[in-house]
């Protein structure tokens, strides 16, 4: 497939499915991935992580600040070091999770993806549409219903479709662009919200226990990297092998380091003297509350394009994610399928259910422990040096060399299958104390009160395969191609 048929630019239907991308068809620059994971991050959606810190963790300030620089820089480095696939095997990372687990075998793994890629999307859609009615009524003086509430959804999936649907370049653009718009947005109303911190109470709080800060560099991991953990490669699959691993490892560190640092620590701040945000169900309308009336309309508007700049990067991947998993549809129909999914979910959560965000947040601190395995598999199998053969990717078949044993790799499958039966002993997931829905064993004790299961069950999934799946893949698997190399994953981040 050539590069005119590809259309991979700005403003043009993105035509590659998952099919790697060959080396002449290979463009960009390390920086790309600082402008993915800054408009990944500077949604509003990072102040309650802050606000929890301080709230229910019991940490002071420079403990919250320390959290957040070390959780949020920490774990997409680790992002950064998984889309290093996507450079060397040119594909999507669950696409490229077929060589590690088989063609078969890689069908848990991608489902569990899929499912938490279109939850995060619907709890972005939703609150999104609960700031646009918000807008509306401040402008137009119209109150919330059924109606309008369908629109605000539809308004923000158009949105949505229109960037992912177009696909990379468009995304690529659209991320540096926009962000900078609204990042200084968010920059300003961030400045009316320093305004509003009780300092005397900042001040005053004393510091928490080291055990606090440890389970607290958890919490920001697994709600910040860990989730993107899964997406690296997808953004990465269109760079030159020659760019150096270690500069796509530092922008995205950096990439969605300073916006979450910034936001988290605001959070913190807020928080001190006021733990209404910790434990709001509608974070957008508790932010609202704590700023002036007629800073309202551009707060809410940061608000929306920041949860846009998220959105549209998940629904890219999910729709990648479904073509994996078996769906035979062009890349823009599966995205399109994709919000479709979103817009129900959306319409059930506003108009339907009585509660949103605890009952889903809790759904999806249950798939963070799979998605955790998968990565602590796949760590081990990039620092080995895996190579990928594109053929045999996208091979199927019985015949494909990714087949295995009856289409499963058994050390990697039963690796992460172990690991997400050890996560889950760990494991509490509850929307209030009476309303538990699963509590392992091993819940009460420190790791599981911290919520660290995901944090066991990588661990635990990278040592299984580790021990079991001992020869290192130093032989490359698939032919020669231009400007293609061996040597480790780590070696790559190095350079």
């Amino acid at each position: 497939m050539t590069a005119s048929t590809t259309n991979d630019r700005v403003g043009a239907i993105e035509t590659r499915g998952i099919e790697p991308v060959p080396d002449n068809e290979r463009h960009g620059h390390a920086g790309q991935m600082f402008w993915t994971w800054f408009a990944a991050n500077i949604s509003i959606l990072g102040l309650p992580l802050g606000a929890t810190l301080v709230a229910f963790r019991g940490l002071n300030i420079w403990q919250a600040i320390l959290v957040a620089v070390v959780g949020s820089f920490g774990s997409f480095a680790l992002v950064g070091v998984l889309s290093l696939a996507g450079k060397k095997g040119g594909a999507p990372a669950l696409t490229l999770s077929r060589a590690i687990f088989g063609q078969r075998g890689n069908a848990g793994p991608t489902l569990i993806s899929w499912l938490s890629r279109v939850g995060w999307e619907t709890i972005t859609t939703t609150t999104a549409a609960y700031a646009l009615l918000a807008l509306l009524g401040i402008i137009f003086g119209v109150d919330q219903n059924t109606v309008l509430t369908v629109v605000c959804l539809l308004v923000f999936i158009a949105c949505t479709l229109l960037i992912s649907g177009l696909g990379h370049a468009t995304i690529m653009w659209i991320n540096k662009w926009a962000t900078v718009g609204f990042g200084i947005l968010n920059l300003i109303v961030m400045g009316f919200l320093v305004a509003t911190v009780d300092w005397n109470k900042v001040l005053d709080i004393h510091a928490g226990p080291a055990s606090g800060v440890i389970a607290g560099i958890g919490f920001i991991a697994a709600g910040t990297g860990i989730g993107w953990a899964n997406a690296g490669a997808d953004y990465a699959r269109y760079l030159p092998r020659s760019i150096p691993g270690r500069k796509l490892v530092v922008a995205s560190a950096f990439g969605a380091g300073v916006p979450l640092v910034l936001l988290i620590s605001l959070g913190s701040l807020l928080s001190a003297g006021d733990k209404t945000l910790a434990s709001a169900s509608d974070p957008v309308a508790a932010i609202n509350g704590m700023l002036p009336s007629w800073m309202a309309i551009p707060y809410l508007i940061a608000a929306f394009g920041g949860l846009l700049m998220s959105n549209h990067l998940s629904t890219y991947s999910a729709g990648l994610t479904m073509i994996t998993l078996g769906l035979r549809v062009p890349r823009p129909l599966a995205v399109g399928v994709d919000v479709v999914l979103m817009f129900l979910g959306g319409i059930y959560f506003m108009l339907i259910a009585k509660d949103f965000y605890g009952p889903f947040s809790t759904f999806l601190t249950l798939l963070a422990v799979p998605i955790s395995a998968w990565v602590g598999v796949i760590l081990v199998d990039a620092v080995r040096g895996r190579e990928y053969d594109p053929v045999a990717l996208m091979d199927t078949s019985r015949t494909s060399r990714y087949w295995y044993t009856g289409g499963f790799h058994l050390p990697a499958v039963t690796a992460w299958a172990v690991a997400i039966v050890v996560g889950l002993l760990f494991t509490k997931a509850s929307t209030s104390d009476t309303d538990v829905w699963f509590a392992g064993p091993f819940a009460d004790s420190w790791l599981g009160v911290n919520g660290l299961g995901w944090a066991i069950s990588m661990a635990v999934g990278a040592a299984v395969y580790a021990v079991w799946h001992r020869r290192p893949r130093t032989v490359p698997e698939a032919p020669a191609t231009s400007g293609s190399g061996s040597g480790s994953t780590l070696q790559e981040a190095g350079r």
